[in-house]
């Protein structure tokens, strides 16, 4: 299994998912179809499968044009979150197959979106599975509740995510992780991971290089909206659960200017 990221609008991501026994693959986000084209023409890949992860124009506004360019190509969204283009809606436990060696297994991960799905892409034994979360979980971050609860974003992120195996890559819908990490800084200033990952993620930016993929393991090091089941963070923040420490961290967040 190979991953490509293809960077689209302004601080968004497509990804290019490949089985590279036959060079088939799958889009997620293609918010720019003919870029995304463009990457897959320059690998000589076959594009089988659009991943829709939620309804919003920059992760399904390409769409109607990409089964234009691509006939035939199935479009797989969520099916109470009303994706344009949608030819396959999918729920929680859905599976789909792309080319020899990988399977895509459909996670309802909502809040930000009331049907938000996150793909969990597993590959031959050897490799690390992937996820592609949307704008649920970002690096050392989470998505606005625009649709939903702070206790369906710890279902999503803590409960959903949070249990998937640890080596797992996490590939997201956006380059906000240094932001992220330098807020992430004001709720757990001494958090010696969430130092040295902001000074790397700094150095990458200025190298015009992506930050993404992290690891599942290290979102539970450094995001503190995965960290709000330890005691100390709660404690820290004047909360009783970790439900009301998400919704306070989110509160912050909102109101941060960075």
């Amino acid at each position: 299994m190979k991953i490509y990221h293809v960077p689209c609008l302004q601080d968004n991501y497509s990804y290019l998912i490949v089985d590279e026994s036959t060079k088939d693959a799958a889009v997620v986000d293609p918010a720019e179809p003919e870029k995304v084209l463009q990457a897959a023409n320059s690998h000589g890949l076959n594009l089988k499968l659009v991943l829709t992860t939620h309804h919003h124009w920059d992760h399904a506004g390409g769409n109607e044009q990409i089964k234009q360019l691509v006939p035939g190509i199935k479009v797989y969204g969520g099916s109470v979150d009303n994706v344009k283009g949608c030819t396959d809606k999918v729920e929680n436990g859905d599976k789909v197959s792309l080319g020899a060696d990988i399977n895509i297994l459909s996670l309802h991960t909502p809040c930000h979106t009331k049907g938000h799905i996150s793909y969990f892409v597993t590959g031959k034994e050897d490799e690390d599975p992937a996820v592609f979360t949307g704008d649920t979980l970002f690096i050392a971050g989470c998505g606005r509740f625009f649709e939903g609860t702070a206790e369906q974003m710890y279902q999503s992120l803590c409960v959903t995510l949070g249990s998937l195996p640890k080596p797992t890559r996490v590939y997201c819908g956006h380059e906000y992780t240094v932001k992220n990490l330098q807020f992430a800084l004001t709720v757990e200033p001494d958090n010696l991971k969430l130092q040295q990952k902001l000074t790397w993620a700094q150095n990458q930016q200025q190298a015009a290089q992506p930050t993404i993929p992290s690891t599942i393991e290290e979102e539970l090091e450094i995001n503190p909206f995965m960290r709000v089941d330890l005691p100390l963070l709660q404690e820290k923040l004047g909360c009783k659960s970790p439900v009301e420490a998400l919704g306070e961290i989110r509160k912050r967040k909102d109101n941060w200017r960075g």
